[in-house]
């Protein structure tokens, strides 16, 4: 493909610009940016000043009318606004290239996805692992049996101040993301959320940061179904942060430790009793050349990243397929965000699809 013109939607002050997702345009041959739009007016003119550009906007729908971009960046972090903006650029069949997480409800995911589909459109998530070089030898060694059967698959989020219900949705979605697609498609849940070490009630319900909405939780548990009789977990719990987000996948025959990143650090663990210290087995690490091979790619960073998502969503378009990791997927991850919520409120376990597409801790009077 070329000539590809990209446009960039901000919102200094409200999410920004996510992690560079406006400059990667810049290191993609073949694509230009055209314009960007930032409704704050000093986030707009340092914006034109880092992309080289001269063309600005208020009013990202304006920019979307009259420039006709290709492609367009929706960088911000916050997630309120996320629904309208990838529903107005769909509509006029512009690609996306879109900040994680992907919307704040399933019935936002729903709108989104609809809109999507009525145009043909490819939208590809910020994932920054699921492009990454690693991955694929993490699947390899999975689908060869290196780890044996498949038993269950753990993950955390960072623990920090954000730990428990924020935790969950900005940075767990990155880790159930991994969690779905290693593991498969999740079939039900089943979750606590705590506050000060009690069940949460309406009471603790108050509105999150970064645009998430409704929000509750100091403390996350959840368990999933997933394919095959698999088992999932993610857990968080605020200010215990060490080190331990990512994922692991624990085999029959051995341990895989998966970290975040384009180039995360992964390490194997050839011992099924699981227990490096009883065993006297030693973690291999595991680079883009293989288990035990010295990493050959040089560490880019989340530019590294964004580059790989932008490459493959150009590909996908190309193609007509889906991204690697596409709007679907982000309906996923939503919908597994969500269900932790919805098992508290409803005190049980509850199925995928899940028939509540509203966020669960907006229907407090259902407690």
């Amino acid at each position: 493909m070329e000539s590809i013109r990209v446009a960039v939607i901000g919102h200094t002050g409200r999410g920004d610009y996510g992690h560079d997702l406006d400059r990667v345009w810049l290191e993609i041959p073949g694509c230009q940016i055209v314009a960007v739009a930032d409704a704050d007016p000093q986030g707009r003119a340092a914006a034109l000043q880092r992309l080289g550009i001269t063309t600005g906007y208020a009013d990202y729908r304006q920019l979307l009318d009259e420039q006709k971009p290709d492609i367009v960046s929706i960088a911000p972090r916050w997630l309120d606004q996320h629904c309208e903006m990838v529903v107005a650029a769909a509509e006029r069949g512009i690609h996306i290239f879109l900040e994680k997480p992907l919307c704040r409800t399933l019935a936002e995911a729903d709108r989104m996805v609809a809109a999507c589909e009525r145009q043909g459109v490819k939208l590809a998530i910020a994932f920054q692992s699921r492009y990454s070089p690693k991955l694929q030898v993490v699947r390899s060694l999975i689908e060869d049996g290196r780890l044996g059967k498949v038993l269950e698959l753990r993950a955390r989020g960072k623990e920090d101040q954000r730990g428990g219900g924020e935790d969950l949705w900005v940075l767990g979605s990155h880790v159930l993301n991994l969690l779905h697609h290693l593991g498969g498609e999740p079939h039900w849940c089943f979750a606590t959320v705590q506050q000060d070490g009690r069940p949460i009630t309406r009471d603790d319900v108050r509105e999150g940061a970064e645009g998430i909405g409704p929000l509750a939780g100091d403390t996350v548990q959840a368990m999933y179904g997933l394919d095959d009789g698999v088992t999932g977990y993610f857990a968080s719990h605020r200010g215990t942060a060490g080190g331990r987000f990512g994922v692991q996948v624990f085999g029959s025959r051995g341990v895989l430790e998966l970290l975040t990143g384009y180039l995360p650090a992964v390490h194997f663990l050839d011992d099924p009793s699981w227990s490096p210290g009883r065993s006297g087995k030693q973690w291999i690490p595991v680079s883009s050349a293989g288990l035990g091979q010295s990493e050959p790619l040089p560490d880019g960073g989340l530019l590294a990243g964004n580059i790989a998502a932008c490459r493959d969503l150009l590909r996908a378009i190309q193609d007509d397929r889906q991204p690697e990791a596409s709007i679907y997927e982000g309906r996923v991850t939503v919908s597994m965000i969500a269900a932790v919520f919805e098992s508290q409120r409803t005190g049980g376990p509850v199925s995928f699809p899940l028939a509540n597409r509203e966020n669960p801790l907006t229907q407090t009077e259902k407690w």
